[in-house]
């Protein structure tokens, strides 16, 4: 399948002016290995510019005192966002090579977050008023932090910018966006939306695209931002924690996953297993939640272990665009290279069951194409248990109880989330109590919501987005204290 080169070249968004400044790169479709399109890669000087408009936009106007104003922008850029859902998720398929339906649905979700924290603009600016002791009187209340620097990641952009962008904006924030050269042209439909809003004042939100590493860290070492949100690996986390700290700048971290699944023995295996093979193989395994563990208990460990054998096997790797594909490509070749390499050095540690691989098939060469694995492993203490491969890879494992499920699920760094199926709620409380994971799915998996909050536990960062407590990650609070004057 080709794809047609764009003759726009994509541009970042400073100031609500549209700037061509910095080097030119091509985007590379990962279905086909031909060029999508070419957009501009943003340098230091443009964040400097783009860090002082969202300065100047902050403390020279009332935007942050302005809920309703607020509150009708992030309305107004929900459906600016909306007229581009086909567009942009055509676009993102190209690019980043999740399938269509999935890309489709990414942008379309990532309207509904904007509603909801148009909604959290107007909810969430009430504060508290007291008097704990005669005559004195307290109130408080949130305020804006002021800029946010918002980093996203190349594997769902949209939805990931908007579940902290919403929020910053809600609470009166004004905003540097650093997003992935890997979806340059996706970022740039985007900042069309940005631009297409007339309630958005110039300077509160600007995005730029970057291929290299400057703009980042400058979001992160610099005094004018205030506030950071980030997504993505932990060692890349634990890099804008260090970095951050001179400047003590708040910082919201969502970082790597490990995902147990754990399968009790009363579980519906027809339920379980299509969710475990999907939990692989969504966004191409590419995904903080990725399903990377299996955890069977002993007494369906088998017919377990030959279903969901079966069914990774007979997964269908195609192009994104192509309706019929189950799932898509990885980013690029050299993730292919890295995923198969982690696969064949664990065949030295645990037993393959399913040893995918990059696919051979002439017509498809051009492409990152990879066949999901599934290898069976017993040591809690290996690199594919304790580390995140982000690409179609599952690790299987036999348990005994609770108590050995738990401990298991327990045993690595991360605590994104995890799964537990079986058939009894009081189980599923039981263990989910145990679990050191921010969410944890029952009987199902990769459900979310932007009614609710989401965050890692451990090494998976720290800080929320979604839910009430979302936009409180943008927010201070001042607190008045008056005294009645004595009379005499």
């Amino acid at each position: 399948m080709s794809t047609t080169t764009l003759s726009v070249l994509a541009r970042n968004l400073i100031n609500g002016k549209w700037s061509d400044a910095g080097s030119v790169h091509e985007s590379i479709n990962p279905s086909t290995g031909d060029v999508v399109g070419t957009y501009v890669s943003a340098g230091r000087a443009e964040a400097e510019a783009a860090i002082a408009a969202a300065r100047t936009a902050f403390d020279t106007t009332d935007w942050s005192r302005n809920a309703a104003l607020r509150a009708r922008a992030l309305n107004e850029l929900a459906d600016r966002l909306a007229e581009r859902v086909p567009d942009m998720g055509r676009t993102l398929a190209q690019e980043n090579g999740k399938l269509l339906a999935q890309t489709t649905w990414e942008v379309s979700l990532s309207v509904d977050w904007l509603r909801h924290s148009a909604a959290s603009a107007l909810t969430q600016i009430a504060g508290r008023a007291a008097e704990p002791q005669p005559g004195v009187y307290f109130h408080s209340t949130p305020e804006a932090m002021g800029v946010a620097g918002i980093i996203a990641p190349w594997n769902s952009p949209v939805i990931l910018l908007v579940r902290a962008l919403g929020p910053a904006i809600g609470a009166g924030c004004t905003t540097v966006v650093k997003m992935p050269g890997q979806t340059g042209l996706t970022n740039a439909l985007f900042a069309e939306a940005v631009a297409a809003t007339e309630s958005l004042p110039a300077g509160v939100v600007n995005i730029l695209t970057e291929a290299g590493n400057e703009v980042a860290p400058l979001l992160v070492e610099s005094p004018d931002v205030d506030v950071l949100s980030y997504t993505g690996s932990t060692h890349v986390g634990r890099v804008i924690a260090a970095a951050a700290a001179p400047t003590l700048k708040r910082a919201n971290l969502e970082l790597g996953g490990k995902a147990p699944l754990i399968v009790f023995d009363d579980a519906d295996l027809d339920v379980v297993v299509p969710q475990l093979v999907m939990s692989c193989i969504a966004m191409n395994g590419q995904f903080c939640c990725t399903g990377s563990r299996v955890l069977a208990q002993r007494g369906i460990a088998d017919e377990l272990r030959t279903r969901l054998a079966a069914g990774l096997e007979a997964v269908k790797v195609g192009p994104a665009e192509d309706p019929s594909s189950q799932m898509g490509p990885l980013i690029d070749k050299a993730g292919v290279a890295r995923v198969d390499r982690i696969v064949e050095e664990a065949a030295s540690y645990a037993k393959v069951i399913v040893r995918g691989g990059a696919v051979t098939d002439p017509e498809m060469a051009g492409g990152a194409f990879y066949r999901p694995s599934l290898i069976e492993v017993e040591r809690l203490d290996v690199p594919l248990v304790q580390q995140e491969v982000f690409g179609p890879v599952q690790t299987f494992e036999v348990f005994d109880d609770e108590a050995d499920a738990v401990r298991r699920a327990n045993a690595t760094e991360f605590g994104l989330a995890a799964s537990v199926f079986t058939r009894s709620d009081i189980r599923a409380r039981r263990v989910g109590r145990d679990l050191r994971f921010g969410g944890i799915w029952v009987n199902t998996w990769g459900v979310l919501s932007e009614h609710f909050e989401q965050g890692g536990f451990k090494q998976s960062g720290y800080g929320l987005l979604g839910g009430p407590w979302g936009i409180t990650e943008f927010q201070n609070i001042k607190t008045y204290a008056t005294a009645a004057p004595q009379l005499a």
